[in-house]
């Protein structure tokens, strides 16, 4: 966000996110749960499978999981 449109747009919008996130947890009242890192590891993992076979598809090719 920096990079695109500064650093003044990057810190409202990042305040701006922080404050939608409070308002959410104090109007709902559900508790804020803290991921742990594998968790972040196996998220960003999926979105990277789910990228890849959506380009495979797109040139018409098929992926395979191998064992490891």
């Amino acid at each position: 966000m920096r990079a695109r449109q500064g650093p003044k747009a990057a810190i409202v919008a990042t305040a701006h996110k922080i404050a939608r996130i409070v308002y959410h947890l104090l109007t709902h009242r559900t508790p804020c749960r803290d991921l742990r890192a594998e968790d972040y590891e196996q998220r960003a993992r999926e979105r990277d499978l789910a990228h890849l076979r959506k380009r495979a598809a797109k040139l018409g090719l098929t992926l395979v999981e191998s064992p490891a």
